[in-house]
């Protein structure tokens, strides 16, 4: 299976709601031990860990479906997930499904073009902005204060729900971690 989490590359976006994926991942990396594999063809950090494949596209988001496609294509890989943020969802809302529109998100556009719809999606709720003019400086803004406070149990769970992924089906693993909104540690 490859989990890829999106997000854009360097400091400026670092801890941005549209880099959450990359937070989960680097969460996934630490928890499991990851080997990070030596290549640039794949134009992104692409980690080994078990029978899997974790990776983080440094094209930016607009070009994710690139570096999706030559790991995807490369290694053979049938499964894909794909941790994301929504803005569709309140924050700290977390749910699974497959295929599906991209809601506008541009990193979902480009990974459809490229592998199709058919992959899993892990939809992480960072809310919306009041104005629809806003959508950009929110989604490449830095967390509020009060949800910085809840966003490393938001890692946690979304890391725990795709840890129970690799071994249950996405039925399962949607009934045992959706949420509509941010909990508690």
């Amino acid at each position: 299976m490859l989990i890829v989490g999106l997000g854009n590359p360097g400091s400026d976006y670092e801890n941005t709601r549209h880099n959450i994926g990359f937070m989960v991942v680097d969460e996934l990396i630490k928890r499991s031990l990851a080997t990070k594999l030596s290549s640039s063809s794949f134009s992104g950090e692409l980690y080994k860990f078990k029978n899997h494949f974790l990776l983080k596209p440094l094209t930016y988001m607009n070009l994710s479906g690139e570096s999706v496609v030559k790991v995807k294509n490369f290694y053979k890989i049938e499964d894909v997930v794909v941790i994301h943020d929504d803005l569709d969802l309140p924050f700290g809302a977390l749910r699974f499904k497959k295929g599906g529109g991209h809601g506008g998100h541009n990193g979902l556009k480009s990974i459809d073009a490229h592998i199709s719809k058919e992959y899993i999606r892990v939809r992480i709720g960072i809310g919306k902005p009041e104005h629809k003019g806003e959508v950009v400086s929110y989604v490449l803004g830095k967390f509020s204060e009060e949800q910085q406070k809840a966003l490393p149990c938001l890692i946690e769970r979304s890391c725990e729900a795709v840890e129970y992924l690799l071994e249950h089906s996405l039925e399962e693993t949607r009934a045992k971690y959706s949420q509509k909104a941010a909990k508690q540690c």
